[in-house]
């Protein structure tokens, strides 16, 4: 099922709530970074893609986010879809952010983003992720 906050409304069923709260979390997360918090939310198998081209592993990426190499000082995602198939989900938004990453200015960005989540033992864990500027 293809779920669209931007274009109507239906009853989420269970698998469709915890997705949708676990995608909330890594937003929030990805503004206040938190090791704990990245941890239970990645899988050890991650592959993060930047709209740069680079491309991090779980461990890289959190030390990414925690130490400020990329610090996201708002986060709006917008027109978001996500379909679950099995234990596998494919999300897919746009995100618009202030951010201010070490040693550069202030920036505005907005990006297409595409997520995929697998459910490990009833969790919602993010594998992939890769985005691209608009």
């Amino acid at each position: 099922m293809i779920y669209s906050s931007s274009f109507f409304v239906h009853a989420q069923s269970k698998d469709e709530q915890k997705l949708s709260a676990a995608i909330e979390k890594f937003r929030l997360t990805m503004i206040n970074p938190d090791k704990t918090v990245f941890n239970e939310l990645i899988s050890s198998n991650l592959s993060y893609g930047h709209s740069g081209g680079l491309v991090e592993n779980k461990a890289d990426c959190i030390e990414s986010m925690v130490s400020g190499k990329f610090n996201f000082e708002t986060i709006e995602l917008t027109e978001q879809t996500m379909q679950i198939t099995g234990e596998t989900a494919v999300v897919r938004h746009l995100f618009s952010s202030a951010t201010h990453d070490a040693g550069k200015e202030p920036a505005n960005i907005k990006l297409k983003v595409m997520m995929i989540w697998i459910k490990e033992r009833g969790k919602w864990l993010l594998l992939a992720r890769q985005s691209v500027r608009l």
